[in-house]
C-alpha cells in the first residue's frame, strides 16, 4: 500500500535564503530526498548524477539533500554549510544532524533516495549511486498520469543559491612543493594553481575556473584533487611535469608546467561501472610516483590502481571494491575511500579516510591506526589504541615519521613507526586536507578556510581527546537463524537479463568474521539465510549487491543494461527480541 511520507524535521535549512520548509510546501509536485553526508564518496556521485534530473524536471521535481551525518565533524552546522558550498549543491538542504528524518524514512545507508509523488505519498526508494535513468524512467510515467489527474502543480525550486565571497583558493585539497614555489589542487575553483615561494602570491592558473573537461592552455577541470610531480628525466621523456587526480571528471590529467599545455591521460569523463576497463576511473582522489609508475588512490571503488605513462596501460594494484578494512594480500585487502598517498623507500602511505585509518602497502597492505568502518575520535598513544577522524592526506616528515592530515578532527597528527606512537602537532585547523615539508615547518592546506598554514615541524600540542561510534543507531537483530533479503524492482522498460551469465550477485560479511557462523560468502540469490553467534554479541554486516537492468522495450533505438550497486555496514546489536528478518532496498517501488 502507499505510505504517506512523514514530516521533514531537522536542525534547519540551507539553501533556501532563511526560509523554513516543510512537506506541504512541497504538495503538487514530486520530491525527491536524497539523504547523505558529506564524507561518503557514493554521496558524492549522486549529486553528479542528479544534475540532470533537476534541469529535465525543473518545475515538476524538487530535489531535497537530507544531510544525515555519520562523523561527529560532519553534525556541526558550519560544517555542513561549508560541504553545501563546497560540492555546489543546487536545492535546498535539510541539516538532519540527530537522524531524525533519516530514523522516520527507514534509510539504512548512504546515499538513499526516496521518491514522494505530488499527493505526499512514498512512491519509491532506492539506496546506493547508478539509479538516475531508473529515476528518469520512472518520473516521466508518472508525471504524465499525475498531470492526466489534475494532481501535478508545476512550479519553481525553494531553491536560492548562496553568494560565496571570492578567493585566490577556494577548499583547495593537496599542494605540492616546485623549486621556485608551489602547486595547489584549488578544487572549489576548478583549477591548479602555482604558488610564489612565500606560498600566498599567485603566479598562475591552469585551468578557466570553471568545471569542464577540456585540455591544451585554455583546459578545465573538475574539483582536482591530488597531485604529483614527475621526477625531472620521466617528465623530459613524457612532455609533463605534473599528474592532476582530477577527481569529478573521473581521470587523469598531465600539466607541462613550461607551456601551460594540459593533456588526459586516462579516463573519458564517465565513471566506472562494475564490467568497464581499466580506461574508465572513478573518482581519484590523489595520485604518487612510486616503482616507476603512477600510483592512484581510486576513492570511487575502494582501491589502489597504477597508471604506466610510457605503455599508458592502468592496472588494479591492490583492493577488491569492498569497503572495509582488511590486511594481507593486495588483491585480497579492503580500503575505504583511500583520499591521500606519501611514498617513503619501499612503503606507500595511505590515509584511508572512511576507516579513519593509517596504512601502508609493501608486498602486502597493513594498518598502523584504525579499527574499521564505525570507530572514530581523537586520542594520543600507542597506535593499537590511538583514533583519527577521517584523515585526508599524509606526508612523510624528515625523521621519517608520519604526519596525518585529521581533517574531521581539524588537526595535524603524527605517527612515528620506530615507536608505535601518535601525537598531536596541531588543532584548531579548518579541515587540514594536505600538506608539504618546506625547511623546518609543514606547509598545510586548511581547505575550509582556502589557505596554507604553516606550522614548525617540532610543534606540539594537546587535544581534547574523545572516542565515539557513528550515532547512526544500530538494529536490534536475534541470535541464530535470520533471513537477509535484497529487495530490487528494474525500472520501468527494464528487466532482468540472465543471457549472458547472472544478473545479480550478493557478497556478505561481518566484523568481526565470527559474527556470522554461516552464512557469509558470495552468490547470486538476492536472498540468503545467516547464523549470527549471540556469543559475539554487536557488529558489522557487510552486505554488497549488485544488479544488471537492461532496456526491453521496442522504443528504445538503443537498448542498453544498466549495472546498480550498493554497499552496506549495517550495525547490529543482537538481542532476543531482536529481528529475524534484514530487508534492505536496492530499488524498490511502492504499490497501491
Amino acid at each position: 500500500m502507499h505510505v504517506r511520507a512523514p514530516e521533514l524535521r531537522g536542525r534547519g535549512w540551507l539553501n533556501t535564503g532563511g526560509r523554513e520548509l516543510s512537506l506541504s510546501d512541497f504538495r503538487g509536485r514530486f520530491l525527491l530526498l536524497d539523504f547523505w553526508t558529506f564524507c561518503c564518496i557514493n554521496c558524492l556521485h549522486v549529486l553528479d548524477e542528479l544534475r540532470p534530473l533537476e534541469e529535465k524536471y525543473g518545475d515538476a521535481l524538487v530535489i531535497v539533500g537530507v544531510h544525515s551525518p555519520k562523523f561527529a565533524h560532519e553534525g556541526e552546522e558550519a560544517a555542513v554549510r561549508a560541504a553545501v558550498e563546497r560540492y555546489e549543491v543546487g536545492h535546498p538542504v535539510l541539516d538532519d544532524p540527530e537522524l531524525v528524518t533519516w530514523q522516520n524514512y527507514t534509510a539504512r545507508a548512504w546515499p538513499t533516495l526516496v521518491l514522494v509523488d505530488p499527493n505526499g505519498y512514498i512512491v519509491a526508494q532506492y539506496s546506493g549511486e547508478g539509479h538516475a535513468h531508473a529515476l528518469d524512467a520512472q518520473l516521466a510515467e508518472l508525471i504524465a498520469e499525475h498531470e492526466q489527474a489534475g494532481t501535478l502543480t508545476r512550479g519553481k525550486s525553494p531553491y536560492v543559491a548562496p553568494e560565496p565571497a571570492p578567493s585566490d583558493l577556494r577548499f583547495p585539497a593537496k599542494v605540492v612543493a616546485l623549486d621556485n614555489g608551489f602547486l595547489v589542487a584549488d578544487a572549489g575553483n576548478h583549477s591548479i594553481v602555482q604558488l610564489a615561494e612565500d606560498a600566498t602570491t599567485v603566479v598562475r592558473r591552469f585551468g578557466t575556473g570553471t568545471r569542464g573537461f577540456t585540455d591544451g592552455d585554455q583546459a578545465a577541470f573538475s574539483e582536482p584533487n591530488g597531485l604529483t610531480v614527475l621526477p625531472a628525466d620521466v617528465a623530459t621523456k613524457l612532455g609533463y611535469d605534473v599528474v592532476v587526480a582530477d577527481t569529478v571528471n573521473h581521470a587523469l590529467r598531465g600539466i607541462n608546467l613550461e607551456s601551460g599545455q594540459v593533456t588526459t591521460l586516462v579516463g573519458t569523463g564517465k565513471q566506472w561501472m562494475d564490467g568497464d576497463g581499466t580506461d574508465v576511473l572513478s573518482s581519484p582522489w590523489d595520485v604518487a610516483w612510486w616503482q616507476d609508475k603512477v600510483w592512484i588512490a581510486m576513492a570511487g571503488v575502494h582501491q589502489l590502481w597504477t597508471y604506466d605513462p610510457f605503455t599508458r596501460t592502468t592496472e588494479v594494484a591492490a583492493g577488491t571494491t569492498n569497503e572495509g578494512l582488511k590486511d594481507g594480500a593486495l588483491k585480497e585487502a579492503w580500503f575505504a575511500q583511500t583520499s591521500g598517498l606519501a611514498v617513503d623507500g619501499d612503503r606507500l602511505w595511505l590515509a584511508d579516510s572512511e576507516i579513519s585509518a593509517l596504512r601502508w602497502i609493501d608486498t602486502e597492505v597493513h594498518t598502523a591506526v584504525g579499527t574499521g568502518l564505525f570507530d572514530f575520535g581523537l586520542r594520543d598513544g600507542k597506535a593499537s589504541e590511538a583514533l583519527l577522524q577521517h584523515p585526508l592526506g599524509v606526508t612523510v616528515l624528515p625523521d621519517g615519521s608520519m604526519a596525518i592530515a585529521d581533517t574531521y578532527n581539524g588537526a595535524v597528527r603524527r605517527y612515528d613507526p620506530s615507536t608505535d606512537v601518535v601525537d598531536t602537532m596541531a588543532t584548531g585547523l579548518a579541515e587540514p586536507s594536505g600538506a608539504v615539508v618546506v625547511g623546518n615547518e609543514l606547509l598545510v592546506v586548511e581547505s575550509a578556510a582556502h589557505r596554507l598554514t604553516r606550522i614548525p615541524l617540532g610543534e606540539s600540542a594537546t587535544a581534547d581527546e574523545f572516542s565515539t561510534r557513528t550515532q547512526r543507531p544500530p538494529m536490534d537483530i536475534a541470535a541464530g537463524e535470520i533471513t537477509l533479503e535484497v529487495v530490487f524492482t528494474p525500472p520501468p522498460g527494464q528487466k532482468l537479463d540472465d543471457r549472458y551469465g547472472p544478473s545479480t550477485r550478493l557478497l556478505v560479511s561481518s566484523t568481526p568474521e565470527s559474527l556470522l557462523r554461516d552464512g557469509a560468502g558470495d552468490s547470486t540469490d538476492l536472498s540468503r539465510k545467516l547464523v549470527i553467534d549471540e556469543r559475539v554479541g554487536d557488529g558489522v554486516l557487510h552486505v554488497a549487491v549488485q544488479a544488471a537492468s537492461c532496456d526491453d522495450s521496442d522504443e528504445v533505438e538503443f537498448p542498453a543494461c544498466h549495472m546498480h550497486r550498493q554497499d552496506w555496514g549495517v550495525p547490529i546489536r543482537v538481542t532476543p527480541e531482536g529481528a529475524t528478518r534484514l530487508e534492505l532496498v536496492l530499488s524498490g517501488a511502492s504499490t497501491p
